[in-house]
């Protein structure tokens, strides 16, 4: 019986990371990253000599936000981040910081054995949303979690990541 090759079972959506490009330090405690998605305008246009249908072609794409959540902890990148595109009580001139609001993402996705599958590159990202704090409620039994939406201006697979890695296999014993 030939050895298998290719991994029949999808990846799971729960072993990821989330870097700031230049770093190899993960984002602290990311819990949840938003659907990657980008849409294509439809242009619709008729032929001058034949009314009775249209024809349809592509226009400007898309690339819809994205939202990352975590548990509020005493680390403040979200909240800095989002101060540099707008800055309460900043003062005139200083309410935002236009050199470096914006960044590159990295997400990576992992397989169980945590070996990286997937990654994409996320482009010229800037806060538009931040929930610095959660509603509060003294009857639950939640964590706090604060969040940041981001809008971006494009996403790319990583072409290097071709091959998916060799997994590893149990050679133990079964029961």
């Amino acid at each position: 019986m030939p050895v298998q090759t290719q991994r029949l079972d999808p990846y799971k959506n729960f072993k990821f990371l989330v870097k700031f490009e230049g770093s190899n330090d993960p984002v602290a405690g990311i819990s949840k990253v938003g659907s990657l998605k980008k849409s294509v305008e439809v242009v619709e246009h008729r032929a001058g000599g034949d009314p009775s249908y249209s024809r349809k072609s592509p226009g400007r794409a898309k690339f819809e936000p994205i939202t990352l959540e975590r548990g509020l902890t005493v680390d403040r990148e979200f909240e800095k981040w989002a101060n540099r595109v707008w800055m309460f009580e900043g003062g005139l001139g200083g309410e935002s910081a236009l050199k470096n609001f914006r960044r590159n993402l990295v997400i990576e996705l992992m397989n169980e054995a945590g070996q990286v599958v997937m990654r994409y590159f996320v482009y010229r990202c800037w806060v538009s949303e931040y929930q610095a704090m959660p509603d509060l409620d003294a009857n639950a039994n939640a964590i706090a979690i604060e969040s940041i939406k981001l809008e971006n201006e494009g996403i790319k697979r990583d072409p290097a990541l071709t091959v998916p890695p060799d997994e590893p296999q149990f050679e133990g014993e079964t029961i």
